[in-house]
């Protein structure tokens, strides 16, 4: 598969998926990428926001930033920067999203990480939480630097001060899953706060969370 109307259609599926979840501020501003397989570029959505896209609103991008295919405009052109450092510094990244999801970007704005309060963190391979990236003028190196300082091995989502969040996975529609989970797991803390507070699952239990949804997985579909 390469920049073929399939790839472009998964394009357009996931940005349909992601206003699916309602993990998107009420401007449905966003960007979604998809890596092209064996190359070093990616499709990327460049229209304004995912509200109303269509085909004519996709870009072929370089993984140095580099418009190869289509226009981008410049507040989108701000973002590119991101999404191509994700694709360069974790390598099995297919899918890149950027959204301004509301209770997720409120712990974006009050510099406060997501921790690891849902079972889905296990689950999904995030038992680290969702780490802040410092504040940086959008798309400037200091902004990709602070994105860059933050990545470990098991993240997947990135907060992003005073802005929104980023959020990755090796499939398309995990990467939707993500940004889904990670934004309940914050409208659900700001909620526990009038109960004492969210709470934290031990690292050992998220780990035994994440072995035995492989173990169910792995055994297939149950019938009578």
């Amino acid at each position: 598969m390469s920049t073929s109307a399939d790839l472009r259609e998964q394009l357009t599926s996931t940005v349909h998926a992601v206003l699916g979840t309602q993990a998107i501020s009420g401007s449905g501003h966003g960007n979604v990428s998809l890596r092209i397989p064996g190359r070093g570029e990616l499709l990327f959505t460049a229209a304004p926001g995912l509200k109303n896209f269509d085909l004519s609103g996709v870009a072929r991008i370089g993984l140095d930033g580099a418009v190869l295919e289509g226009a981008v405009s410049p507040a989108q052109a701000a973002i590119i920067g991101m999404h191509c450092l994700v694709y360069r510094e974790q390598p099995e990244t297919a899918c890149v999203i950027h959204t301004h999801s509301p209770y997720a970007t409120a712990f974006a704005i009050a510099h406060r990480p997501i921790e690891a309060w849902s079972e889905a963190f296990g689950i999904l391979g995030i038992e680290d939480g969702v780490p802040v990236a410092a504040y940086g003028p959008r798309g400037s190196e200091q902004s990709l630097n602070n994105i860059r300082d933050v990545l470990g091995e098991r993240t997947r989502a990135v907060l992003l001060a005073n802005h929104g969040i980023l959020n990755w996975h090796e499939k398309p529609e995990m990467a939707v899953m993500v940004g889904a989970m990670v934004e309940e797991a914050a409208q659900a803390a700001v909620f526990a706060e009038v109960l004492g507070g969210a709470r934290v699952i031990p690292p050992e239990m998220l780990r035994a969370s994440h072995d035995r949804h492989a173990a169910f997985h792995a055994a297939g579909e149950v019938r009578a």
